[in-house]
């Protein structure tokens, strides 16, 4: 039986609106989500569904209008500091090198440099970053730079971790990469991860389940992947994950989204 501490996100019954529009158009209206330790959750949806919307009010810089967010059990409006969130752009300071950076969390909490630059300098070696210690942000690739700040987020020392469209500007053949990479790694650091996606074979391929965000009902619906790990990217072309992906696509059209999602 699953107790509440074995869930490391818990909403329930929660609606947000901005105040200009309080009463008149809400984001969410009673929405509730439940993510385990460890599981890959991935969450698509229009855009304007809300998508980053919910992302803030998980992160505590929103708060919502009724309804509750619970992190590893516990209930608080100071959600604030308490996830790793690394959203749609890298936000690299272009004027710190990679190693400015990543020890950018750690001045923020006030933590011992020399330890810091220690265990940065291992995570850069496993995230095959080594020999850019020194290099500027305009001297990383697209995909080193999602990993720049991917690391930046894993320094935070959170365990539930939102990444907002991480590799939405990358092209085919990195974004295809990056999946892999980020595989590999969720399984070795056995984090809890909530993934924005407008890539339907990306969040089938990661995921342990999926929710849609219905832009007319402002609901959530729960979609389970259940195909084994580990995962590689052959999966894309076994029948049964196109079969998955064409589930997703007609309940996506039932919310009158499919135009504005990638095919």
């Amino acid at each position: 039986m699953i107790g509440l501490y074995d869930y490391m996100l818990l909403i329930e019954n929660l609606s947000f609106s901005f105040p200009a529009e309080k009463g008149k158009n809400p984001i969410f209206i009673d929405l509730s989500m439940k993510v385990k330790q460890g599981e890959f959750v991935s969450v698509i949806g229009a855009s304007g569904s809300g998508k980053s919307t919910l992302f803030k009010l998980i992160s505590g810089l929103l708060q919502p209008v009724s309804g509750s967010v619970a992190i590893k059990g516990v209930v608080t409006k100071k959600i604030l500091g308490k996830v790793g969130y690394m959203p749609q752009k890298d936000l690299l300071m272009p004027w710190r090198t990679l190693m400015g950076n990543m020890l950018l969390p750690a001045e923020l909490s006030r933590s011992d440099k020399k330890r810091s630059i220690k265990q940065i300098s291992e995570w850069i070696d496993r995230f095959g970053l080594t020999g850019y210690e020194n290099a500027y942000p305009h001297e990383l690739s697209g995909g080193m730079k999602q990993r720049a700040a991917f690391l930046r987020t894993i320094m935070t020392g959170k365990d539930l971790l939102l990444l907002d469209e991480p590799f939405g500007a990358l092209d085919s053949m990195t974004k295809r990469s990056m999946q892999t990479w980020l595989l590999d790694l969720w399984e070795e650091l056995e984090k809890t991860v909530i993934f924005i996606t407008h890539d339907l074979e990306e969040a089938i391929l990661l995921s342990d389940k999926i929710y849609i965000l219905g832009k007319k009902e402002r609901s959530l619906r729960e979609i389970k992947v259940e195909f084994p790990r580990p995962r590689t990217p052959d999966l894309i072309y076994d029948p049964l994950f196109l079969e998955k992906r064409k589930e997703l696509e007609r309940l996506i059209q039932h919310e009158g989204q499919m135009e504005t999602m990638e095919q």
